[in-house]
């Protein structure tokens, strides 16, 4: 199956701190592909990278067989347009009504007629189950229902590409296995590709294709959910299973306790 995203030996750093380092990925067309890892190994800045809010420093990122970081702005534009980004709090305008946050990117990027949007944006929100609260403002509803409501504008264009930066960041369980369900019958029905970024492995491998794990900047693992799941991996091991103990530590690297507060030649 054809890619729709390819990353080749891309490296990225922020000044001299190397955040990711010789990244091979692939995102078919069609699939749902989870990029998991802990806090600060590099998940969201590859859907940066990808979107082309960030330049590669070597290496380079193509979606539908074009090289992001080279196009000009408005080609740029253009590509952006057939991706879709649910953002990690919804993000959504907390001035305007349900009806309103989805009918936004249809209003900024077509010249459809109002009636037509109206049709449409009324078609979104019954995919994603509230249909009936589009005339309610983001703080009179849940947020679960907030995040479904972002997911709803995420759609809004049909896009080719959709991406989710943590999606089950702060729900309860029961909005956690409704959204999961819906981030992968939407894929499907839409015929899109999404890359799912979240720490969240349960409703992660319940819905993906495919897994990559990263650890500090780098691919450490990757397979089915089915795969990783099993992988005697030492760091897949602890992540998957949640083992205090393992190659990721708990504490950031440094002097030790000892050392700081002057015990250390009393050991």
């Amino acid at each position: 199956m054809p890619n729709l995203v390819e990353i080749r030996d891309l490296h990225f750093s922020y000044g001299k701190r190397a955040i990711l380092a010789g990244l091979h990925m692939d995102f078919p067309k069609g699939k749902v592909v989870a990029v998991m890892g802990g806090s600060g190994s590099g998940k969201t800045t590859v859907l940066r990278l990808i979107g082309g809010q960030l330049r590669p420093k070597t290496g380079q990122v193509s979606v539908d067989g074009q090289i992001v970081h080279n196009l000009k702005t408005a080609d740029l534009y253009l590509l952006r347009r057939k991706m879709g980004m649910l953002f990690q709090h919804g993000a959504l305008f907390t001035d305007l009504t349900v009806f309103e946050n989805v009918a936004f990117p249809l209003r900024e990027h077509t010249d459809l007629p109002e009636e037509l949007i109206r049709d449409l944006v009324l078609m979104k929100l019954h995919a994603v189950g509230l249909r009936n609260a589009a005339k309610l403002k983001p703080g009179e509803i849940s947020g679960g229902m907030a995040r479904r409501v972002a997911l709803a504008r995420s759609i809004a264009l049909d896009p080719q590409l959709i991406m989710y930066d943590e999606p089950f960041a702060g729900l309860d369980p029961i909005s956690m296995g409704v959204t999961a369900n819906l981030i992968r019958n939407l894929n499907d029905a839409l015929g899109s590709t999404s890359i799912l970024v979240s720490h969240d492995v349960k409703e992660s491998f319940q819905i993906a294709d495919y897994v990559y794990f990263l650890s500090q900047g780098k691919i450490v693992a990757h397979g089915t959910p089915a795969d990783m799941m099993v992988s005697t991996d030492p760091y897949v091991k602890q992540f998957v299973h949640a083992e205090a103990d393992g190659p990721v530590p708990f504490h950031y690297p440094g002097k030790s306790l000892a050392e700081d507060l002057g015990l250390g030649d009393r050991a």
